[in-house]
């Protein structure tokens, strides 16, 4: 993807996914890539359509929990592209899990049964649900691999304090009861996801995307019981298939390790998962648009002034 340069713009970030503009020190134009990463390295290819979709997933989820928080979100001016209201984040993530998959569940099954501080029950089985949904957070690096790390360690470190954690674990648990609410209507099971959050002023602000499938794992309600009472793979709509094939062929990103050959036709897999995903969560057809480089910065800049950002 281009490097572009807008009116007032003070800084430029690059991400795993997006790429990152402040604009005058108060907002922010985020352009959704369609790189894709997993165990917290870019892989080399990217996926058609990828940008596009979690964008357009991020907006509409984040003006259906605008009643539960405020959100960094203004505008989405472009079909990859959204402008919010830039804050100050907190160094940790929050993820929030109904079942016990992905990480937690290889931890389970090493053994443990401490997961960031929490204790979780002996007897469940792979994608069981928990018997309330628990908080595992993350440390937020800036380079490298995200960390778990427990309630006490974080208000010992000073990343939050005690107030700021009640209103951050409030948020993550109404948000991750409104997103299951969202899915089940859909057919489908939130099972677990991450929030950010960020500051401005005294306010707490959701910040970044919210229950797309690169920040949750979905699993489809119809068959879910008989497939656990079975001991079935659960069928499901989230990155973790990605996770998985790369495990399958050696690579976790740990050092020296190669990342697989992606074919073609497994690129376009992946494209296809994402864009089953956007159906099925928002109920409409996927329209693929193509702007070029200069239609979509004109309809930035456009935007920028319609928020008197720019002059």
């Amino acid at each position: 993807m281009s490097t572009f340069s807008f009116s007032e713009q003070t800084n430029f970030y690059r991400g795993k996914v997006r790429d990152v503009y402040t604009i005058a020190n108060r907002f922010l134009v985020m352009i959704a890539s369609d790189r894709i990463s997993a165990f917290d390295v870019i892989l080399p290819k990217t996926i058609p359509s990828k940008g596009q979709v979690l964008n357009q997933i991020a907006a509409y989820m984040l003006k259906g929990v605008t009643d539960i928080c405020p959100n960094w979100l203004l505008s989405t001016p472009a079909p990859n592209v959204s402008i919010g209201k830039l804050c100050k984040p907190y160094k940790i993530e929050m993820v929030v899990r109904g079942n016990l998959t992905g990480h937690a569940w290889r931890e389970y099954s090493s053994g443990k049964r401490l997961l960031c501080g929490i204790k979780m029950p002996d007897g469940l089985k792979e994608n069981d649900f928990f018997p309330t949904p628990i908080i595992t957070p993350t440390t937020k690096a800036s380079e490298g691999h995200d960390l778990d790390i427990s309630k006490d360690a974080i208000l010992e470190q000073g990343l939050v304090n005690k107030q700021e954690w009640n209103e951050l674990e409030a948020y993550a648990l109404a948000l991750f009861a409104r997103g299951n609410q969202i899915a089940q209507k859909r057919g489908l099971i939130l099972a677990d996801t991450k929030y950010e959050f960020g500051k401005i002023g005294d306010d707490i602000y959701l910040m970044d995307e919210v229950h797309t499938p690169d920040s949750s794992r979905y699993f489809y309600s119809d068959g879910f019981e008989n497939r656990q009472m079975n001991g079935e793979k659960q069928k499901q709509l989230s990155k973790e298939f990605v996770r998985e094939w790369l495990i399958g062929n050696n690579f976790m990103g740990q050092v020296n390790q190669q990342v697989p050959e992606m074919s073609d036709a497994w690129i376009e897999a992946i494209s296809q998962r994402y864009i089953e995903l956007y159906e099925i969560l928002i109920g409409e057809k996927f329209e693929k648009t193509n702007l070029s480089d200069t239609e979509m910065v004109l309809s930035i800049e456009n935007e920028l002034r319609n928020l008197d950002v720019l002059k």
